[in-house]
């Protein structure tokens, strides 16, 4: 897209469109699509799991409008740049805690991607997980080449299809197995907790995790200021937010919704991937098993591709700092091979680690990290700017 077209209205709705579809991607990932992240955050809460879902996405929206409005204003690309300007004084403590963090999230987030697509082929085909694990490693590196402007228009592509997927599946098998989630509802309302969870179920407990799980996803925000380069003006901020809220908070409460069906399964403990069992248990099972399997894979694939390709940008931009254009464009190329390979090999090997243990544990240890060195900084200059101490 030219930069003509992107000043026009069609092209500002477009960006802005393409940069929620980002978000979408991001999240629509391992953890999330296998079911695992929706009940490890909201369903095992019991009732309050109907509301959670969305407080998760405006916590998300907030936050992220806000590193975007910053990042459009100080045109920083990547992570570091934005780090060192939105910190001020004390970038060097917390733009290197960034780093870590954003690190963490690099190792985590492919990771279960991996995971997540490895299970999921290895429940359906029997092909051992290590092979599957691979194959779906070799997707993600060879998608991670392209450069954000491609990635961003696959992303918007890719979003349409698991949206129109997740309706195919979600929809019939909802109407279908009503009785199950109304029977669920229902016992959730009287007190009684998901199968295997180990929660209080208490409203507070809820909101935490909810929090939580908002937190650990704004650790993304690496990733997003390299596609605020490409806004026109700074409304776009908002409304690529906008739109990424209701797209992203209407499929995730959709889902939320769906799962119930199997929360109070006595099988569910021996499952990795819920909504694989939730399409084997409805209706058309021999159709919408395999095609949830490989709405998995596709959301997997992306979610794994947006945080290597901000990990990327992060260490090539940085190494064309102090060379002229045409020596950073030959070596673009390679550099770009290198640092993707290397980061892909780093998170296949973690993710045989297992699909459960890596979402129980690795996003609660990167939430409480995120609210330290993202949350709390961004709440603390939010107040100094109203109250005119910083400038936007």
């Amino acid at each position: 897209m030219t930069d003509k077209q992107n000043r026009t209205p069609q092209g500002s709705l477009a960006v802005a469109l393409g940069v929620g579809f980002v978000w979408f991607t991001s999240q629509f990932g391992g953890g999330f699509a296998s079911g695992t992240q929706l009940y490890q955050y909201f369903i095992n809460f019991g009732i309050w799991c109907l509301l959670t879902p969305a407080i998760a996405q405006l916590f998300q929206a907030f936050f992220q409008w806000y590193a975007l409005r910053f990042a459009y204003t100080h045109k920083t690309v990547n992570y570091r740049d934005f780090c060192d300007q939105f910190y001020g004084r004390f970038h060097v403590v917390f733009s290197n805690l960034y780093e870590l963090v954003y690190l963490m999230l690099i190792l985590l987030a492919p990771s279960i991607a991996f995971a997540t697509g490895g299970s999921t082929l290895n429940e359906l085909t029997g092909i051992p997980y290590l092979i599957c694990t691979i194959l779906v490693g070799v997707l993600i590196y060879i998608v991670s080449l392209f450069n954000t402007d491609m990635i961003r228009k696959a992303a918007t592509i890719v979003s349409y299809v698991l949206i129109i997927g997740v309706l195919i599946v979600f929809l019939p098998n909802i109407f279908a197995e009503w009785g199950d989630i109304m029977d669920a509802i229902h016992q959730m309302s009287a007190g009684t907790l998901p199968v295997g969870s180990a929660e209080s179920g208490s409203f507070g407990s809820a909101l935490w995790n909810c929090i939580l799980y908002g937190a650990y996803h704004v650790a993304s925000i690496g990733l997003y200021v390299a596609h605020a380069q490409k806004f026109t003006k700074k409304s776009q901020c908002l409304s690529s937010m906008v739109l990424g809220f209701i797209i992203n908070a209407v499929v995730i409460s959709l889902v939320n919704f769906g799962l119930l069906a199997v929360a109070m399964n006595p099988d569910l403990p021996n499952y990795s991937v819920y909504t694989l069992l939730f399409a084997q248990r409805g209706i058309l099972s021999s159709v919408l098993a395999p095609l949830v399997s490989i709405l998995i894979i596709v959301g997997s694939v992306f979610s794994g591709v947006n945080m290597i390709t901000g990990f990327v940008n992060r260490v090539v931009t940085g190494l064309e700092k102090n060379e002229d254009k045409k020596t950073a464009s030959k070596k673009r190329g390679i550099r770009t091979k290198i640092t993707a390979l290397a980061c892909t090999l780093v998170t296949f090997s973690i993710s045989q680690f297992g699909l459960l243990p890596l979402v129980k544990k690795g996003y609660s240890y990167l939430g409480f990290a995120c609210i330290i060195v993202i949350v709390i900084p961004f709440l603390v200059r939010m107040v100094l700017e109203l109250a005119g101490v910083v400038k936007e």
